[in-house]
């Protein structure tokens, strides 16, 4: 790449790198549609509990590969890391494709989940370490739009492939192998992309660095930067990180508790059961399979512009308000799936009515909540208490994300639709609760003074004085 283009040059690397998101977005999305012809007794013949397996297993995998991808890019490097998560991508896309027996396809699924997890990981990190900070934000929720895009890509492919080629054997594959392409743009486009300039001066590596900002910057922004790096690189080495052994202080545990809450409310609400078996529930409202295939496109149509709408809106409204607004939005739209499930079951218009909800839940959702929560979830966290925040908060999403994914069928199962869907309403009026009475807004706010915020509101003093009052009244 050439020096006279940088904009241009890191609208490529935008491009090129995000493509790990897409591949999450597929690899999430794509067992939506595969699920109702893997399940055929003369193909995998899955039971509610092996289906719920078979979905699930991705989310511990990569819980696995966050924390693993996490270490291995810290001493190889951001580049290095997307290129050898490509590969993980293709072997463990194919191999799930070729898959003979459930215990095949969850080791790879598993194997899948681990490439999931280090794109969730390394990819924002190289977004974020090769963006000038005025375009960071932009550029880092580019990859979730990405994400977004990758579902509705997958739900589209499935409906095509599953109307086209529905009767034959084994067409769930085809829907599975097809993540092998994107995974080849990934790696070979990566190649003759750059290393993080942020990873190679912190390596001691000053020259090489200086000459990838020279290509993706002015030379007046790129000189700047350089210093700023080194600044910055400096003062992080002389913050005395926190450790478990500091979860005693009070404001600490409150925020490492305040961020686990809102992991929670990002998987409780429902979304992921609807992300991933949103073929299987219009299945069970009485359409056919290639009717329900249809729809879930509106499914992924609807999330990619609410997420865009919500992108737009993020530095403009509070996070607070946003929350709130799509929670309670979630929460009415939730309990009414539970009450038409149950009150319109027999009538010959309820799939469509199921299928508009469900739409209405999305838009709440995607846009008003979605693209609020990780960001909140990285905000709330000062920089020497990053690391340990935001780890334990990612652990438990995954966590989380495996119990929503492996119970989901087993729930519908046994309590039917209406009772499921009326356990997630219960679960986002306390998510409601939770956010009302616990979370301050951020917007706005440096991490120095929301860290000053959490210690002067929640510090051991203030704490006792809280209990006294309550035992005085």
């Amino acid at each position: 790449m050439q020096n006279k283009h940088p904009n241009k040059n890191l609208s490529l690397i935008i491009f090129i790198s995000t493509f790990g998101g897409l591949l999450f977005g597929y690899d999430t999305g794509v067992v939506n549609g595969a699920l109702p012809y893997m399940s055929l007794p003369d193909q995998l013949n899955l039971t509610a509990f092996t289906q719920g397996l078979v979905v699930a297993i991705l989310q511990l995998g990569a819980a696995a590969g966050a924390i693993a991808i996490g270490k291995i890019t810290d001493v190889y490097g951001r580049q290095k890391t997307l290129i050898l998560l490509s590969l993980l991508f293709f072997v463990a896309t194919l191999s799930c494709a070729l898959s003979p027996n459930v215990p095949v396809m969850v080791v790879s699924r598993f194997m899948l989940g681990l490439a999931v997890g280090g794109a969730s990981v390394n990819v924002p990190t190289y977004l974020a370490e090769i963006s000038p900070f005025y375009r960071r934000g932009k550029v880092v929720t580019k990859n979730e739009l990405m994400i977004v895009l990758g579902q509705l890509l997958a739900f589209t492919c499935n409906a095509i492939i599953g109307i086209t080629w529905g009767e034959n054997d084994g067409v769930w594959r085809y829907m599975l192998s097809l993540a092998a392409v994107p995974a080849v743009i990934l790696g070979v486009g990566m190649l003759r992309m750059p290393e993080s300039p942020r990873w190679l001066i912190s390596k001691n590596r000053v020259q090489e660095g200086t000459e990838v900002l020279e290509k993706i910057r002015s030379p007046k922004e790129a000189e700047n930067e350089v210093a700023e790096i080194k600044k910055s690189i400096e003062k992080g080495s002389v913050v005395q990180q926190m450790t478990v052994k500091d979860l005693g202080i009070p404001w600490v545990r409150y925020l490492i508790l305040l961020g686990v809450g809102m992991a929670l409310i990002n998987q409780f609400t429902g979304i992921n059961s609807i992300m991933y078996y949103g073929t299987e529930i219009l299945k069970n409202c009485g359409l056919s399979t290639e009717a329900a295939l249809i729809g879930n496109i509106a499914n992924g149509l609807i999330s990619l512009v609410a997420m865009y709408c919500g992108i737009c809106m993020m530095d403009r409204v509070g996070r607070r308000p946003m929350i709130i607004t799509g929670l309670a939005g979630v929460t009415v739209t939730l309990f009414l799936i539970g009450v038409a499930s149950n009150v319109l079951h027999t009538a010959a218009y309820f799939p469509f009515i199921m299928l508009s909800l469900i739409i209405v839940y999305l838009a709440f959702f995607q846009g008003l909540i979605g693209p609020v929560n990780w960001l909140i979830i990285s905000e709330i966290f000062p920089l020497r208490l990053r690391g340990l925040g935001m780890g334990i908060a990612v652990c438990v999403l995954w966590i989380a994300n495996f119990c929503v994914g492996l119970t989901f069928p087993i729930l519908l199962e046994q309590v039917g639709l209406a009772n499921t869907f009326f356990t997630f309403a219960l679960m986002s009026v306390l998510s409601v609760w939770f956010v009302v009475k616990c979370l301050p807004e951020t917007k706005g706010q440096s991490l120095e003074k929301l860290e000053e915020f959490f210690m002067h509101h929640y510090g051991k003093k203030n704490l006792e004085t809280k209990h006294q009052l309550e035992e005085t009244l």
